[in-house]
């Protein structure tokens, strides 16, 4: 039998089996599909879709609340042929239009909870299809797809302003759901407690496409509440879960018991740094090991896991099998061994390219520059040391700190802003501001501005402070130093408590 080619053609092959056709694919607290059972709904829906209209290549954006039809939907779109485009919840009206117009969405597959934003999103009334309304039509499978083919389009903010789209091909997508399986060792008798939300390339590439590719079993629960944890592992008995370093934490609050997490074979944990402290803390509560991987939506998903049986705490793992990973200089040339250089990575699984940004792309001469600084150590463990680009990652959600300055900045009492990230034990890092009051105007109210940013960004770009400032520092090329409005932040804290408004002074 030929070597499937692309994600569809791999499922397939899985799904159709007769040794997983009884097995458990996907369950919810509600009900359950064996593989048997998803094969012939998603058979269905993708060809509910392609009655509709839709064909080989479009983008579909996808706007629905967490569930098992969100699931559905990402899977069928692929097998009809198209590229899924899931919507984060909770965008405010304007943002999720912009978006829409800016990538080019042709098509919305919306639920009933968000028929409101699909009539509001731009998207041609013919093209909005409601998901519960589609007419029963012949089931489908499309797994023509060539590898550069888009497959998956995903929204991500760096620190360079509005989100983008990340389109992902085939090959990459394919590429990573084997390189996971490999790593982790994923086997049909894992069951993977899926709790993230379902926009984001984890979830979906390692924690729907890798599980569903070798027999496993996804336990889809809400989106995570630590306080739900413990019924969470008594009802589905999971070996395996995935989280932020947030999300952890936050449990280590909670009493489990020791029969569910002995369950547990591992614990991933990735999309924001954790700390060794924390680290074996969390390791010595679960009874596990927990797992620390790396990687960035614009090379698909995972570049670097840690080997389950061989984790090494501080690092971010190895690079899986057919990546390429390498530590570059600034004239991209490699570094020694053993020395500091920009994390880069290389090959099939970079993405095809951004979507609506009319920047610069971060890949050059076939090879993405991260902005994060690394060391790679005798036996091939990747150590992050540093982040050149001033992302904000609060609880494993990038932020960019100019899309909330430009929030901001347009109300009429803000002369000028600067967001910069305050270390936070809970969430990593949250979002502070520091504003300079227009001459001549009162000083804007904080709370209204943090509710600016709530209504036009959402809930959590909100800034977690806002400072008040006579001026902000400057750089020798004009540029305001964040690094210096940082340290000003920090010594600000400590001189008057986190968050305090202050009289205007300047950051020195």
């Amino acid at each position: 039998m030929a070597e499937p080619r692309n994600l569809p053609a791999l499922w397939r092959t899985v799904w159709q089996d007769p040794a997983h056709r009884d097995h458990m694919a996907l369950v919810t607290e509600q009900q359950g599909w064996t593989y048997g059972e998803l094969d012939a709904a998603v058979r269905r829906l993708a060809g509910a879709l392609r009655q509709a209209g839709v064909s080989r290549g479009d983008y579909v954006a996808l706007a629905m609340a967490r569930g098992p039809g969100q699931v559905l939907a990402l899977l069928a779109s692929l097998v009809a042929g198209a590229c899924p485009c899931p919507l984060e919840p909770r965008l405010a009206a304007d943002e999720t239009r912009r978006r829409v117009a800016a990538v080019g969405l042709r098509w919305m597959l919306h639920d009933a909870d968000h028929a409101d934003l699909a009539q509001a999103s731009g998207i041609a009334p013919s093209c909005r299809l409601d998901l519960d309304r589609l007419p029963a039509a012949e089931p489908h499978w499309d797994e023509g797809h060539a590898d550069g083919d888009p497959a998956l389009l995903l929204f991500t903010s760096g620190s360079t302003g509005k989100p983008k789209g990340v389109l992902q091909a085939h090959r990459g997508v394919l590429l990573n759901t084997r390189g996971v399986v490999a790593h982790t060792g994923l086997r049909p008798d894992d069951v993977l407690l899926h709790v993230m939300p379902l926009h984001h390339t984890n979830a979906i590439n390692n924690q729907i496409f890798a599980p569903l590719a070798c027999g496993a079993t996804v336990a889809l629960a809400g989106r995570f509440r630590a306080e739900d944890m413990p019924d969470l592992l008594e009802r589905f008995r999971p070996t395996l879960m995935t989280g932020v370093p947030t999300m952890y934490s936050r449990m280590l609050q909670h009493t489990f018991d020791p029969a569910r997490l002995a369950g547990l074979r591992m614990a991933r944990c990735g999309s924001a740094p954790i700390t060794p402290a924390l680290h074996r803390e969390i390791e010595a509560f679960m009874g596990c090991p927990l797992v620390v991987s790396y990687g960035l939506s614009e090379a698909t998903c995972t570049s670097t896991i840690n080997p389950p049986a061989a984790r090494r705490i501080g690092t971010v793992g190895t690079v899986l099998p057919g990546q390429r990973v390498a530590l570059l200089d600034e004239q991209g040339r490699a570094v020694p061994d053993g020395a500091e250089g920009e994390v880069c990575i290389g090959g099939d699984v970079l993405m095809l390219g951004y979507l609506g940004h009319d920047g610069d792309s971060p890949v050059r001469d076939g090879w993405l520059r991260t902005g994060d600084l690394g060391r790679f150590d005798a036996d091939g463990y990747l150590s992050i040391t540093g982040r050149i680009k001033d992302v904000i990652i609060r609880g494993g959600e990038n932020l960019s700190p100019k899309q909330i300055e430009d929030v901001l900045s347009r109300e009429p009492a803000v002369a000028a802003c600067c967001v910069v990230g305050r270390a936070d034990r809970d969430l990593g890092e949250v979002p502070v501001a520091v504003i300079v009051p227009r001459p001549g105007v009162a000083i804007p109210d904080h709370e209204l501005l943090r509710a600016r940013v709530r209504e036009q960004l959402g809930r959590i770009y909100a800034p977690d402070a806002i400072y008040i400032s006579a001026a902000l520092p400057e750089n020798a090329v004009g540029k305001v130093d964040r690094k210096a409005v940082a340290r000003w932040v920090s010594d600000q804290d400590q001189a008057h408590g986190a968050g305090a408004i202050l009289p205007a002074s300047q950051p020195a």
